[in-house]
């Protein structure tokens, strides 16, 4: 039988669709059109759009004027980032795998989150780092790492990771427009997933969070790539009766510790899914903030979900293996619900 809808449902138009990717670009677009100062520099960003095809058009509508190739070296681009940043610009740059951070690890540790501060205020940093963060496609142990931890034991460093293409665009406009250094984690494993496309003028402020599954039995917090796996664990879970409420952070610094409270409140159980390591996972923030603060709304212990302690098998079945999966999250709040 055919689906029946009202004449109004009948000539509403389709909602624009579009991809995590491409959202990227369109998020970076944007800003640039509104804002002469923003400038964009990375390894191949320019002719070569990008290698994870992020930067596509963006060469082709700003030029070589404000699209800047630059040499393989992480210290120059975040070095001469850091340096426009000082002087006027708000430069966007790209390292290419979250991995080689490390590379530029005394900037982005020991320079950019420190100025604003040691001038006492005279000089800002407004600077975004982007980069291509996380598992899942099998690139190995030096090209898979989820790293934003690393960057949340940074004071004076803000930490993004969308989970939508929609986010990616209303995350990015306050990233860009932010005086204080951001870093933008752009998840690989996403980039091919699609969802509804971002509304003109759409800005989320940094350090909102969203429950964007309602729930009464056990809260999920999740971020990035371990959004849709909490969401269709949230699913599974549905059929057995288990009323799941998922929250996507979307930012660990600003870290919206309230709505995670909001939610414990109402369902009374925690689980925690992150891809990073356990070890020194943003996850175990979560929980003991939780632990202070929300202790007398728990009627379980938080249960935390993470990547193994290991390096990142390059074998998919094995990478499987270390990674949260829907499996491991459904088993865990399986457990925690019926406590």
């Amino acid at each position: 039988m055919a689906d029946l809808k009202t004449p109004a449902q009948a000539t509403a138009p389709a909602q624009a669709t579009t991809t995590y990717r491409e959202s990227v670009a369109e998020g970076i677009a944007r800003e640039m059109r509104r804002d002469s100062t923003v400038v964009c520099l990375g390894e191949d960003i320019g002719a070569a759009e990008g290698v994870f095809k992020t930067t596509v058009g963006l060469f082709k509508e700003f030029g070589p004027e404000r699209i800047w190739d630059t040499p393989i070296s992480e210290q120059a681009i975040i070095g001469a980032a850091m340096g426009a940043a000082m002087t006027g610009l708000r430069p966007v740059a790209e390292i290419m795998f979250s991995d080689f951070l490390a590379c530029c690890w005394d900037y982005l540790a020991n320079e950019i989150p420190k100025v604003r501060y040691m001038t006492g205020g005279q000089v800002t940093v407004p600077l975004v780092i982007r980069t291509a963060n996380g598992g899942g496609l099998g690139f190995g142990a030096q090209h898979s790492q989820a790293v934003e931890n690393w960057a949340l034991t940074i004071p004076g460093l803000k930490v993004v990771a969308p989970s939508t293409p929609s986010d990616v665009v209303g995350l990015m406009a306050s990233a860009i427009r932010s005086d204080d250094p951001v870093v933008f984690f752009e998840h690989k494993g996403l980039f091919a997933s699609k969802g509804p496309a971002a509304p003109p003028d759409h800005v989320i402020p940094l350090g909102q969070a969203a429950v964007i599954r309602p729930g009464t039995d056990v809260t999920l917090v999740a971020l990035a790539s371990t959004v849709p796996v909490a969401l269709s664990a949230a699913q599974a879970l549905a059929g057995e009766g288990i009323s799941v409420e998922v929250v996507d952070l979307r930012c660990l610094v600003p870290l919206d510790m309230a709505t995670v409270l909001a939610s414990v409140a109402r369902t009374s159980k925690l689980a925690i899914v992150e891809e990073n390591p356990y070890q020194g996972g943003w996850g175990g923030t979560v929980a003991s903030i939780v632990a202070d603060e929300g202790f007398e709304t728990l009627d379980a212990p938080v249960r935390r979900l993470a990547a193994a302690c290991v390096p990142l098998p390059f074998a998919d079945r094995l990478e499987d293996e270390v990674i949260p999966s829907v499996r491991t999250v459904t088993d865990a709040v399986r457990k925690l619900s019926a406590y």
